[in-house]
């Protein structure tokens, strides 16, 4: 990247999407692939460029998720379901209190927002396994952006929304009404900021949440009304391993219908 042409990433980037629509292909068409930082573990086995990587061995080691996906090959898999996190700090977690041992699942971080290599492998992963996919986020508007990005893709790649979109993926928390329901403190409710507010209005525009998804809708503008959010990690109030022991396998029931 030449500083006197590309001023900062975002110009490249800008410059990267419009060479993808102008050709009509992928950033992978064109060798462009970023770093990952995407985290996965669990009951899964795959190759990816001839290199193994065996997840089942440890199913609560977390190993990065591959960066060149068209080249991943023979998954093998006995897990029940994907779960989603949004951040590192929750996958961690996860994987101290050894979750994929209690549950036969597939546990996938981008580390916040998600880079392309993530999504692109959660949906290789469900076309390929026919999973359940749940997504587990900040109960802020910016939480709420990152599970859409996963759902719907980005406006940034709109054109390669086919190739990276997850429409399985369900919102399994945190939710607004979560924090009444859990009893959280209020020490644990921070409020939203005229940043907060004004994205969450925006998001509540969107066209997938005047055509569909109405009780996601109905979650953010009880957001806005409360005037509140939390991070995921205030359900841990009660104990460490509340998330893993009582929240995720109770919101999974109720999804499933159990």
């Amino acid at each position: 990247m030449h500083p006197s042409v590309f001023s900062d990433q975002s110009v490249v980037d800008r410059a990267i999407n419009d060479i993808c629509i102008l050709l009509q292909c992928s950033r992978h068409n064109l060798n462009v692939v970023s770093v990952g930082k995407g985290l996965v573990m669990g009951w899964l086995r795959f190759l990816e460029a001839g290199k193994k990587f065996d997840c089942i061995n440890g199913p609560n080691t977390a190993y990065p998720v591959p960066v060149h996906v068209e080249e991943v090959k023979d998954i093998v898999s006995v897990a029940q379901y994907i779960l989603v996190v949004e951040k590192e700090s929750v996958f961690q977690r996860l994987a101290n209190d050894k979750f994929c041992n209690k549950n036969r699942c597939i546990v996938i971080t981008g580390r916040g927002y998600p880079d392309i290599p993530t999504r692109r492998f959660l949906r290789l992963l469900v076309e390929k396994l026919h999973l359940h996919v749940y997504c587990l986020v900040d109960c802020d508007p910016y939480g709420f952006d990152i599970l859409t990005t996963y759902r719907f893709g980005s406006m940034q790649m709109a054109y390669d929304a086919k190739f990276l979109r997850v429409p399985e993926i369900e919102w399994l928390g945190a939710f607004p009404s979560d924090s009444e329901k859990y009893g959280l403190p209020e020490p644990c409710l921070l409020p939203l900021t005229a940043e907060d507010k004004r994205k969450t209005e925006a998001i509540l525009h969107r066209c997938y949440l005047q055509q569909e998804l109405l009780h996601w809708r109905l979650e953010l503008e009880l957001m806005l009304q409360r005037g509140v959010k939390f991070e995921i990690e205030a359900l841990s109030v009660h104990s460490l391993s509340f998330l893993s022991e009582n929240y995720i396998p109770s919101k999974i029931q109720v999804v499933e219908g159990v």
